[in-house]
């Protein structure tokens, strides 16, 4: 794959999506109550048309494709793009600058692939399977994870900001039982596996429902930067173009 090419468009994506950051844009809403704007919309756009041009025998599955391929059809795939335009539209809605351009590939119900963009902060995440994972911000390109030096015993945690959950409560205070000291993280989109695949954060797990999009190319590059993303519950890695593309419960570690 052209990994240069892949990263160029999510940069391209992120501009797309700052265009509209910076207007009064307007917020609608999709069949699941969940936001929309143009800017998801552009995003969209700008990555599904530079990846047909790029690689025409790839089918892509994109969270704001206006009809969802059927499971007949994506049983059949042994690779795919996953695509989230803008993974954290609540926080763009909000303006926290936590939001997030998501490509993945996925090959054979595993991503191999993963490419992360957050364009308020120029900040770039990308992990390959077998090579690595690898931070780019400020012109400097940092491999993960990064050694973290840690003070005394605890543990980091990171969670969804805006998807509380009693399981997560009762995580945290078992958590606190066995480790001692607790640091929380709140974050919003992909960027909790970045923290995970970085070194920042210990672990990452989801109790609240999330879709493939959402996870494929967080999940690529944890993987790429040795950690594992696995079902609550099991040993199981998490697995892509399910019937059903809603995913289990998992964690990040």
């Amino acid at each position: 794959m052209d990994l240069p090419y892949l990263i160029a468009t999510a940069r391209e994506a992120g501009r797309a999506i700052l265009e509209v950051y910076e207007t009064d844009f307007q917020v609608e809403r999709k069949s699941d109550a969940s936001p929309i704007t143009e800017a998801d919309l552009r995003a969209h756009r700008v990555i599904t048309d530079r990846l047909r041009e790029r690689y025409p025998d790839i089918p892509i599955l994109s969270e704001e494709s206006t009809e969802q391929v059927p499971y007949d059809v994506r049983r059949k795939w042994t690779r795919f793009w996953l695509v989230d335009p803008l993974d954290g539209t609540k926080g763009f809605v909000k303006r926290d600058g936590g939001f997030t351009v998501n490509i993945a590939l996925v090959k054979n119900e595993r991503p191999t692939l993963g490419v992360i963009y957050v364009p308020v902060l120029d900040r770039l995440y990308h992990g390959v399977d077998g090579q690595g994972a690898w931070k780019t911000e400020g012109g400097v390109r940092t491999v993960l994870p990064v050694p973290r030096v840690v003070e005394g015993d605890g543990v980091v945690i990171a969670g969804s900001r805006f998807h509380p959950t009693p399981e997560m409560d009762a995580f945290l205070e078992e958590q606190r039982s066995e480790h001692g000291r607790v640091e929380f993280m709140a974050m919003g989109s992909s960027l909790k596996f970045c923290l995970v695949a970085e070194g920042v954060a210990d672990l990452y797990p989801r109790f609240g429902p999330t879709m493939e999009w959402d996870t494929g190319a967080g999940h690529a590059i944890a993987n790429a930067a040795g950690r594992k993303v696995i079902r609550l519950g099991s040993e199981e890695e998490l697995r892509y173009n399910k019937p059903d593309l809603h995913n289990p419960g998992f964690i990040v570690r």
